[in-house]
């Protein structure tokens, strides 16, 4: 066979064969031993684990198989940081081949040994606040600087927050993707996405070229929710999949955390959803550690948002977004010194302007 060997073709035509799902896949493992043994043996034998059309299936070759062994021998030559591993192989981690649907294979490129790290998922909103991107930022760089590796999707918004602020410590991120390997999704993760690669790890199940289509992504969660020991969702709707993530990742055992907001905005909905079915509320980073008895990493050197008292428009200001009439009724200020004094707030990073004439608090996690 072209490109790659007979056992590593035999698993890429047992991911394209149509019909055959992953838990078919894995009986028909279970059964002959190897990927390359399935379609070694005669077609009776087959017959015997699976049914007529999936036995018809196995014994054609699959559309675009040869042209995705090329395509697989080409990307591993391309970077000695590239790996093919299956469910047989040693580097398969042991997280997801203890869960009920592992995938078949995985493809890796970059630091494969942020595999063996704990590792906690950081998931959200694709159009978080910019308090939620702060807090996704925080949170994963706190974490990776207590040597714990930062697992997410690579969606913009939280998710995308979070890889950037686990590549700050030691822990390094894990990008588990909805597309193949070879694409990156969203475009503009072009440069996050070659950072992952060089200092974290990305990993897809999908094979090379496989677009982002939208059934693909509820499957990598479960792949998200796996690698992790638990869970933070940081913002999120009533209707998103970062529950899913959260939702997958409590059916597995694992635990589920979420950043509490405001009871007006749509982004703290799902996250107060989660709390009232049992996720753990949390206000820091140390409350997730300490769930695990992990030590709190050494102190950050950023500089931190003024405490409360130290200005009092902030302290007018709240938690809430609130509108400049309302901030004039709050502090006895003219429209004119307060549209001043928000505008340096802003400059300085304390202070977000959002749609609608919103003025919003930005805290450090």
């Amino acid at each position: 066979m072209a490109g790659v060997d007979d056992e590593l073709g035999g698993w890429l035509r047992l991911l394209l064969t149509p019909g055959v799902g992953r838990d078919t896949a894995r009986r028909l493992l279970a059964t002959f031993g190897s990927a390359q043994a399935v379609f070694d043996a005669s077609p009776a034998a087959r017959a015997a684990c699976v049914g007529p059309a999936q036995r018809d299936a196995l014994g054609a070759e699959p559309d675009g198989w040869r042209a995705q062994c090329d395509a697989a021998a080409a990307w591993l030559a391309s970077d000695g940081e590239r790996r093919i591993v299956t469910l047989g192989d040693a580097l398969y981690p042991a997280a997801l081949l203890h869960t009920p649907d592992p995938p078949l294979l995985l493809f890796l490129h970059g630091r494969v040994e942020r595999l063996a790290r704990d590792a906690l998922a950081i998931v959200g909103s694709r159009h978080p606040t910019p308090q939620g991107r702060d807090n996704a930022r925080a949170f994963a760089a706190h974490f990776s600087r207590a040597g714990w590796c930062v697992v997410s999707g690579l969606a913009a918004g939280i998710d995308g927050a979070a890889h950037e602020g686990a590549l700050d410590g030691d822990g390094g991120t894990i990008a588990v993707l909805g597309t193949g390997i070879d694409r990156i999704y969203p475009a503009r993760h072009r440069t996050l996405t070659h950072r992952i690669a060089h200092d974290g790890l990305l990993v897809s199940e999908f094979p090379l070229g496989t677009p982002p289509l939208p059934p693909n992504f509820p499957q990598r969660n479960r792949v998200i929710a796996a690698l992790a020991r638990g869970t933070l969702v940081v913002e999120a709707a009533l209707q998103s999949g970062s529950l899913i993530t959260a939702r997958l990742a409590a059916e597995s055992g694992r635990e589920v955390f979420a950043i509490p907001g405001s009871i007006h905005s749509p982004l703290s909905r799902g996250c107060h959803a989660l709390i009232k079915q049992g996720a753990k509320l949390v206000e820091t980073a140390d409350d997730v550690l300490a769930e695990f008895g992990a030590p709190r990493p050494p102190a950050a050197t950023t500089g931190a948002t003024p405490a409360a008292g130290a200005d009092p428009l902030l302290d007018a200001l709240g938690h809430d977004p609130a509108t400049l009439d309302a901030l004039c009724a709050r502090t006895g200020w003219s429209a004119a010194a307060l549209a001043a004094r928000l505008l340096e707030l802003e400059l300085d990073g304390h202070v977000q302007r959002l749609p609608g004439g919103l003025y919003q608090r930005r805290e450090r996690a």
